[in-house]
């Protein structure tokens, strides 16, 4: 049985990948992150593909690792499973699409670390997010310490580490968990509406500038600002360069291939 639903819109180029689980609050299984692996891995082939929006089903985002199967694991099995775990993040994080997380319920431990993961998030009115894993004797595995503090600092991630205490979507905006927080419950219409605008960017200059971003974060600034020109290098020999200035001259939209 499949792991993931995945729907296809605004003409192939914005996908919603949706966490299949909720009798067990979509919890992260050892299948759940192989299946989500290799989806990564296909997507990044799918040249028509610009932005992934990732969700849960039901009332929950994702209650972070199935503690029922990590029950039944052994040391060295739980060792691996985070090790696969931190893999499969960081593809989300080097891929050449963009990936949106919306989050219309709890997203709690690895469902907050999956949200983080990715590089836009969109929250529900209603929904909550934490990294509990504090409260479980055990500290959080897939990037939580290091992610929350590159995004929100390092004050905001010890204060939610070290208390394991959920943050609700106004204060998740306010620290800078999240990026924008919907008018509605309808959360992942807001994300799609947020992909397909993005998705109209050029696909070789939205891979570049992501990877720009990621590349250059922890560098001193002149070295950063040589890895932005090398990836402005990328954009400079394609035809989607000179079809966004030709379409800005004909004021039309433009039309991009990613070529």
């Amino acid at each position: 049985m499949a792991e993931w639903i995945a729907e296809s819109r605004a003409e192939g180029t914005v996908e919603v990948w949706t966490i299949d689980g909720a009798q067990r609050r979509n919890a992260i299984s050892r299948a759940m992150r192989a299946e989500l692996e290799e989806r990564i891995a296909a997507a990044d082939e799918n040249r028509a593909l610009r932005a992934v929006v990732i969700t849960g089903a039901g009332d929950s985002f994702c209650a972070g690792a199935d503690l029922k199967e990590r029950a039944g694991m052994s040391e060295a099995e739980v060792r691996q499973f985070l090790a696969d775990l931190r893999r499969t993040f960081r593809a989300l994080e080097r891929s050449q699409k963009v990936f949106l997380a919306a989050i219309n319920g709890p997203a709690f431990g690895g469902g907050t670390e999956l949200a983080l993961s990715c590089d836009l998030r969109l929250m529900s009115p209603q929904a909550r997010m934490a990294l509990t894993e504090t409260r479980l004797a055990i500290i959080p595995g897939g990037g939580g310490t290091q992610r929350l503090s590159r995004i929100a600092g390092m004050g905001a991630a010890k204060d939610l580490i070290l208390t394991g205490r959920a943050i609700g979507a106004e204060e998740a905006l306010r620290l800078g968990v999240v990026n924008r927080v919907s008018q509605s419950d309808d959360v992942v219409g807001a994300a799609v509406t947020l992909a397909e605008e993005i998705a109209g960017g050029g696909p070789v200059a939205l891979a570049a500038a992501k990877a720009a971003i990621q590349e250059g974060l922890e560098l001193p600034l002149d070295d950063a600002l040589e890895v932005e020109f090398r990836h402005y290098e990328r954009t400079i020999g394609t035809k989607d360069r000179l079809e966004g200035l030709a379409a800005f001259r004909e004021k039309r939209k433009p039309v991009y291939l990613g070529e």
